[in-house]
């Protein structure tokens, strides 16, 4: 009887598997699409630095003409044989750059406190420990760090011995003492309290502004004026006169002095520039911070030689022949990013023209990356880049533009709305309600339900919580 067996053995064979690479210009247009405008100048400037082939045809002609000036002896022309428009250098583009409102940079508020220091009477010790619990402050001026922390960080830094006695001591009648009024706070209520211990006027209601504070500060935070009246035999009017008082205060008092060493303002230079000339909508990508490169003639000239035979020529050429390569395919990511920007501003604009026309958040569109993506023929990814971190300049203000992407909900009637309109109506709902009688969630669901918008409560708290709207009780005004 024969058996059966099976063989295996390896084979060679081939097949074909199809794989995408990325040429050197897409992996360039990919990082430049993510930079918002400031960051690609700054890009720019740096490859024209590292690459010799690089120029700027605007600084250069300036150059060009700064060395024609200087073969020129003034001394030898009469001034009126000059015509007025020959004696100045026009060294920039075509689109003129603006100029950006500066802000002045002040003391810091470490810095400030420290000179105040400095003119109060103490010994050195003394003036050792305060300087260092001064600079324990965070930068909104509250000393966060428990006493007795600062105990071993005294010992541990500088060798003193202390106790909380003496750096309490120190806390109360130094620091605190100090402007602005209510640094050196260890917590909200105390901080509201120096501020009201420092007012001159001691009006009936920042006496009582300042007992709430003291005795109720929770029914205080909790808005349980009924307890507060009862407890201090006082009307709703003090309390509402109170109120008013302590509303007024200054919650961060560090903040009112500027930090050298921090940016304060947030300079935003938009990446797009959208006009409304009679109802017609232009966008435009501003040129005045991107700096016009091009290859250097001069390479480009050494290119068009016959390489040498010797060695170190043979090398030099292919160093200018990678640099000019190089250059060349930065030249073309930078267009293909201005065209990939140009086209999904304009679709974004198409899609919410009705919006751009007036600036109305009621006329958003429900629009999502993959909405753009289908207009442009674009990849969703790429979408997604050029939204990142790029603003645009409007009529009625500067938005980022993932303001104008939302998710949408369909009303009553079937017409598909956006969240943001939803939200819009939530909030001016807040803005002009009874603030004695706050709206509850619960309301604010029938009242949306009776505009036409089905929507749960749930979703209203969280839409409320998107919008920093706290709670009915916590809205209540007296």
């Amino acid at each position: 009887m024969a058996k059966e067996g099976t063989k295996s053995g390896l084979g060679i064979g081939q097949t074909t598997i199809q794989t995408q690479t990325l040429t050197p210009i897409q992996i360039q247009t990919i990082k430049l699409l993510e930079l918002p405008l400031v960051e690609l100048e700054q890009k720019i400037q740096k490859e024209i630095e590292e690459n010799p082939v690089l120029e700027d045809p605007v600084e250069s002609e300036s150059e060009e003409n700064e060395q024609e000036r200087k073969k020129v002896s003034l001394s030898e022309v009469k001034d009126d044989s000059i015509p007025s428009y020959k004696l100045y250098v026009n060294n920039r583009g075509r689109d003129e750059k603006p100029q950006y409102n500066t802000f002045s940079v002040k003391e810091s508020l470490y810095q400030s406190l420290l000179s105040q220091l400095g003119y109060r009477k103490m010994d050195e010790r003394r003036r050792t420990l305060s300087s260092f619990m001064v600079g324990s402050m965070d930068s909104t001026g509250y000393l966060t760090r428990p006493l007795g922390s600062l105990v071993n960080d005294v010992y541990l830094r500088l060798g003193i011995e202390t106790d909380e006695k003496e750096l309490e001591d120190i806390l109360v009648n130094d620091i605190q003492q100090l402007d602005p009024v209510g640094v050196g706070a260890r917590n909200t209520r105390e901080c509201l309290i120096l501020q009201l211990k420092a007012k001159e006027n001691r009006t009936p209601a920042v006496e009582n502004a300042q007992k709430i504070l003291q005795n109720h500060y929770e029914e205080f935070t909790k808005k349980h004026f009924e307890k507060i009246m009862a407890r201090l035999s006082i009307s709703e009017e003090d309390v509402k006169e109170a109120y008013d008082v302590i509303r007024k205060l200054n919650l961060h008092p560090g903040g009112q002095v500027d930090d050298s060493y921090a940016d304060q303002t947030l300079q935003i230079v938009p990446d797009f520039i959208l006009e409304n000339e009679d109802g017609k909508l232009t966008v435009t990508l501003p040129k005045f911070n991107i700096p016009q490169i091009k290859v250097s003639r001069e390479y480009e000239k050494y290119m068009e030689k016959k390489p040498g035979v010797s060695k170190a020529e043979k090398e030099a050429t292919s160093f200018v022949k990678g640099k000019v390569d190089s250059a060349k395919w930065f030249i073309e990511a930078i267009r293909r990013r201005q065209d990939t920007m140009q086209r999904t501003m304009d679709a974004i604009v198409k899609f919410q023209t009705e919006y751009f026309l007036d600036g109305d958040d009621t006329k958003l569109k429900p629009m999502v990356l993959r909405n753009i993506a289908e207009v442009t023929g674009l990849d969703i990814s790429t979408i997604s880049r050029v939204v990142n971190s790029k603003y645009v300049q409007t009529p009625f203000g500067i938005y980022p533009l993932k303001h104008f992407f939302s998710e949408g909900m369909v009303t009553d009637s079937g017409e598909e709305v956006s969240t943001r309109e939803i939200k819009k109506i939530l909030k001016d709902s807040v803005d002009n309600e009874d603030k004695s009688k706050p709206l509850t969630d619960e309301e604010l669901v029938d009242l949306l339900t009776a505009k036409g918008y089905k929507i749960s409560r749930r979703t209203i708290a969280k839409y409320r919580s998107q919008l920093s709207i706290p709670i009915a009780r916590m809205r209540r005004e007296i």
